[in-house]
């Protein structure tokens, strides 16, 4: 069986967030259920720096303002078709924001590139290949199902929501650049509160809809967190399906994994004391192995729970431990937890940003990974957590309250909390500081997650039967 996948990131070429992890680790987990899966991604220069002897396969003489050429090619074990349009992709750092950090001004064009395209391969207009299913990830690929369906339909269709706060809404003026007919510009077509609306289009017109979790997907059908959407989602819910993400457990394997000090295994814990120390000399924290260090790694947003965070800082404090932070966002929250740090030298060390060798390192040195969010489709931070020994204290939302199971509970593996409010989240500070006080309790809390599946075998068995579903 042949899958198209489009995203508009990969790991390991480029990566914003989760959906990359996600778009990068699938296709190698789908192979061994029989399914092939080429990526198609836009052309960044990061892309293309990877693909130097990469085939034209195919050209479009004009693609919103320019012409464009698909290449196809082996990139970092990935097999990769490559939307070559320097017009719309030709820009260096984040592929969403310029350098103002404000969305790209013609995002609309540059994304229904991307959808159009995949739409033409799964039309049958690339010489040699028609995929059976062409499956798309979020917003970015949204027009694809709708290119499709006004076309001739052509492959079946998949669309996954990786998080459905990020929409894709754009001017209905742009209808006819879009190459779209003026009959799509209805509530059965694509429009959405008066605009174009990406996402929509893609939950319209897809054949199967899938999201990251099953909590998350119940809870996407709901008015409260629907997001506008959940009318229509409760509509399709019957092509509706939640599954959970992974995780690719050779690059998370905390016993070969060269990006961290000392490897280990559930049989040597005792190892993870020189990762954490080395994080605390990385972060300028007090080189105390007794203290309880947190940590979290996330984007800096409301989303995330990060106000509550740092809300919940001298409840740490006041437990005599340690914050290790990674990540950026809200300027206003970045401040905030610079100036925490600065407040308590030695207590919390906070980098802003992201670099993927110190979040291995700080998920094989941290004692407990905080994961406050409002909302969460699936979260995959947790789940590195629980494969490197550091338990998690998580919202009881979306994925995480299908991943991590509450120390009150049989072979628990974390700590939840719910409602998703500042006094909840100290009281949960609370119970894992007295969780960790207790250290053959805390083991059991860390061999128990180390020894949960995580990785994307069982995922990959449920998107194989939904490809063969479809078709």
């Amino acid at each position: 069986m042949q899958i198209l996948s489009v995203a508009s990131e990969i790991f390991p070429l480029v990566k914003t967030g989760g959906l990359a992890d996600v778009a990068g680790a699938l296709p190698l987990a789908l192979a061994a259920e029989g399914v092939e899966m080429r990526t198609l991604v836009p052309g960044y220069p990061a892309v293309l720096a990877v693909l130097p002897d990469g085939q034209m396969v195919h050209e479009w003489p004009s693609l919103f303002g320019g012409p464009a050429r698909l290449l196809a090619g082996q990139a970092k074990g990935q097999d990769l078709l490559v939307l070559h349009a320097p017009h719309l992709y030709a820009r260096a750092g984040n592929p969403y924001t310029g350098p103002d950090g404000r969305d790209w001004p013609d995002n609309a064009q540059r994304f229904a590139a991307l959808a159009r395209a995949a739409a033409d391969i799964g039309l049958g207009k690339l010489a040699g290949y028609t995929p059976d299913v062409v499956h798309g990830h979020d917003w970015q690929t949204g027009l694809m199902p709708a290119y499709m369906a006004y076309e001739g339909r052509g492959a079946r269709s998949v669309m996954t929501i990786h998080n459905l706060a990020f929409q894709g809404q754009f001017p209905t003026s742009l209808l006819a650049e879009l190459g779209l007919p003026p009959s799509s510009l209805t509530m059965d077509g694509v429009e959405y509160y008066n605009s174009i609306g990406y996402l929509k289009a893609g939950l319209f017109f897809a054949d199967r809809i899938t999201t990251v979790s099953p909590t998350y997907a119940a809870e996407i059908c709901t008015p409260e967190g629907g997001m506008g959407m959940d009318g229509l989602l409760r509509a399709r819910r019957d092509k509706l399906l939640g599954i959970t993400n992974g995780i690719d457990i050779s690059v998370w394997n905390p016993a070969n994994d060269p990006a961290i000090p000392a490897s280990f295994t559930t049989a040597s814990l005792g190892r993870r004391a020189l990762n954490k120390a080395a994080l605390q000399a990385r972060l300028g924290l007090a080189p105390d192995p007794g203290a309880l260090l947190f940590a979290a790694i996330t984007r800096l947003t409301q989303q995330k729970g990060i106000d509550l965070l740092i809300r919940a800082i001298p409840t740490m404090l006041a437990e005599n431990a340690q914050l290790a932070l990674l990540g950026s966002g809200d300027a206003d929250m970045q401040q905030a937890l610079q100036a925490a740090a600065a407040m308590q030298p030695g207590r919390i060390g906070v980098v802003i940003g992201y670099d993927e060798n110190l979040a291995h390192l700080i998920q094989a040195g941290a004692d407990a990974l905080l994961v406050p969010s409002r909302f969460e489709p699936c979260g995959l931070t947790q789940l590195c957590a629980l494969r490197y020994g550091t338990v998690p204290v998580v919202s009881r939302v979306g994925g995480l309250a299908d991943t991590v199971r509450d120390a009150r509970a049989p072979a628990a593996t974390g700590v939840q909390f719910s409602p998703v409010t500042q006094t909840m989240l100290s009281q949960a500070i609370n119970r894992t500081a007295a969780l960790f006080a207790d250290k053959p309790a805390w083991h059991r809390l860390q061999a128990q997650g180390m020894a949960t599946d995580v990785s994307w075998a069982s995922a990959a068995k449920l998107y194989a039967k939904l490809y063969r579903d479809v078709v």
